[in-house]
């Protein structure tokens, strides 16, 4: 992350440096601007943080004590266990990642983050490199940064708010874009863990167990899929049920298991408090450099050259400018996308205004990401995480495209 910070605070001031000194007025004034407005937006975004990460890891600790991780890590390990041969059989480690997938594939990202940060936290116990990633950390973030849905509800919500004929028609093209990313995400993390610092004596230090059936894992595929199709028939009617029912559940489950419900909930969101507050210096670091490439204009500088490239093959400058843009900001790739469908000339229901969803839902805020999940377990040397998160959002961008041009018309 080293390079990273440095590369993208010195881009952003020559960027801006030359505009001022070519008669551009105003760009240092703005890129002064745009990194005070990064940094003082840090603390607010940690401390709304706060909250969620006290009643998701309250609900965590709940859901440890009952057991329903360790029996969640035994359904799905024989998967599992192909993927991260690293973690011994039946650590803890297994079902908070489950847990964190399948916040994300429901699309319950404020639930995925509490749950992917205790993944962390229990892949660290297991790093013999403290401050390194290890690969199992790596493949992790790997996952996570492809962003996989099945059900991209903001997209869906934002495309019917627009007017669109068929606002659940990215579906299809989102939940393939990220399957691709998820893949290469999982082969470049695999493939580059020799090559980048390798760490081969890890594997070796743990112990390992053969690998049992697959058939529970299908199982339990076909019933998330089956989830999936209910959410994609009646998604109004059960999407407000989700989080309310998964609250509900963990607790009674709790309940069930004799575990003492208040003081197991108030002993993991004091967790989430701490790792709330832990994770702000990452927050303004990754947030400064952030806020200083897009105000400078060096992100503009470089897509609209090359969108001019890229359009003939169905990637305007729009589309490689939401890639970019998604995978340093939420907030600023969302903004785009809503004043895109908008927009008269584009609309929810174009090509180009297909390819902008398709890409929102299918991919994450990399940078954001690593900076939060290395930043909580105390991580400084990420080793090859960026190279595979970049590489996911690459496989996310061409698939969206040739899925988009088949569906959705062709060239814009």
């Amino acid at each position: 992350m080293n390079a990273v910070f440095l590369v993208l605070v010195v881009v952003s001031f020559l960027v801006a440096a030359f505009a001022e000194l070519s008669g551009g007025a105003g760009a240092m004034e703005a890129l002064s601007a745009g990194l005070i407005d990064a940094v003082a937006g840090a603390v607010p975004l940690a401390l709304g943080l706060v909250g969620i990460m006290a009643l998701f890891l309250g609900l965590m600790k709940v859901a440890e004590a009952g057991g329903l991780l360790a029996a969640v890590a035994r359904l799905l390990e024989p998967a599992l266990g192909r993927l991260f041969p690293e973690i011994p059989a039946g650590h803890p480690a297994m079902g908070a990642m489950v847990m964190n997938v399948a916040a994300n594939l429901l699309g319950l990202g404020n639930a995925a983050t509490p749950f992917g940060i205790r993944a962390m936290e229990h892949l660290e116990s297991l790093n013999r490199h403290k401050g390194t990633a290890s690969n199992a950390q790596v493949l992790f973030l790997a996952i996570n940064t492809a962003g996989l849905t099945l059900l991209p509800t903001k997209v869906i919500a934002l495309r019917a708010a627009t007017s669109s004929v068929l606002p659940a028609a990215i579906v299809a093209p989102t939940l393939i874009a990220g399957l691709v990313a998820a893949l290469v995400g999982v082969l470049a993390a695999r493939g580059l863990q020799g090559v980048w610092q390798p760490r081969r004596d890890e594997d070796a230090a743990l112990p390992h167990q053969a690998p049992g059936p697959l058939w529970p894992c299908i199982a339990a595929l076909a019933g998330v899929l089956a989830l999936a199709a209910a959410m994609l028939a009646w998604g109004k009617v059960l999407g407000p049920w989700i989080l309310p029912s998964l609250v509900v559940g963990l607790l009674l489950y709790g309940a069930a298991k004799g575990v003492r419900l208040y003081e197991s909930f108030v002993e993991g969101a004091k967790e989430g408090f701490e790792v709330a507050v832990r994770i702000i210096p990452y927050l303004v670091a990754i947030l400064a450099a952030i806020g200083m490439v897009r105000a400078s204009g060096a992100m503009d500088l470089l897509i609209r050259p090359l969108g001019r490239l890229t359009e003939g093959l169905g990637l305007p400058a729009e589309a490689l400018m939401m890639a970019a843009l998604r995978t340093l900001s939420g907030s600023g790739s969302y903004g785009m996308l809503a004043a895109s469908l908008k927009d008269p000339a584009i609309g929810p229901d174009s090509y180009l205004g297909a390819l902008l969803s398709t890409l929102y839902g299918s991919t994450e805020t990399t940078f954001y990401v690593l900076a939060v999940y290395f930043g909580a377990v105390q991580v400084r040397r990420i080793r090859h995480a960026l190279a595979v998160g970049l590489l996911a959002d690459l496989a996310a961008l061409v698939t969206a495209v040739i899925v988009c041009r088949l569906l959705f018309g062709g060239l814009p």
